[in-house]
């Protein structure tokens, strides 16, 4: 409404309130953006403080953001670093599981036709060997173990 009063090729004194009507309309606009709801302010100076505080702010909140940001980039990192170790760790246990699948098969797939040693009878169980162990005396003669005629030092 305020720019048909002076048509924009006319004076030198148009354009200058043409100029300043502009102006007007961009304080008014900012001032409602400033603080949306309110009515809108017409101290310019007011506007120009309420403008710089928010100026302030929002370059505060944007450092936080970006300081923010460069902790998660971090974060990330690390995270993507333990994801590497972890799968690489899934990796070996996973080879090592296979290994064991395979020894274990193998374990089983031996004949079954041998028999397990029979324990060492009490009589014939060297001194400070527990009958039962393991250890199966060589028989030469029936009922009569080998290691009975070796010399000590060898048993």
């Amino acid at each position: 409404g305020r720019s048909d009063s002076c048509a924009p090729s006319s004076s030198k004194a148009c354009r200058e309130k043409l100029r300043r009507d502009k102006l007007n309309d961009k304080f008014v606009e900012l001032g409602s953006f400033l603080e949306p709801g309110r009515p809108p302010k017409t101290d310019k100076a007011a506007i120009l403080i309420d403008a710089a505080r928010m100026v302030k702010q929002l370059r505060g909140e944007a450092q936080k953001l970006k300081d923010s940001n460069s902790n998660i980039q971090e974060k990330i990192k690390e995270l993507k670093v333990e994801k590497n170790e972890l799968r690489d760790e899934k990796q070996r246990l996973k080879a090592e599981k296979e290994k064991l699948e395979q020894l274990m098969k193998s374990m089983n797939a031996q004949p079954s036709f041998l028999t397990h040693p029979p324990p060492i009878p009490a009589a014939f169980a060297p001194q400070g060997q527990v009958p039962g162990n393991k250890l199966m005396p060589f028989m030469s003669y029936p009922g009569v173990a080998m290691w009975q005629f070796m010399p000590p030092a060898s048993v």
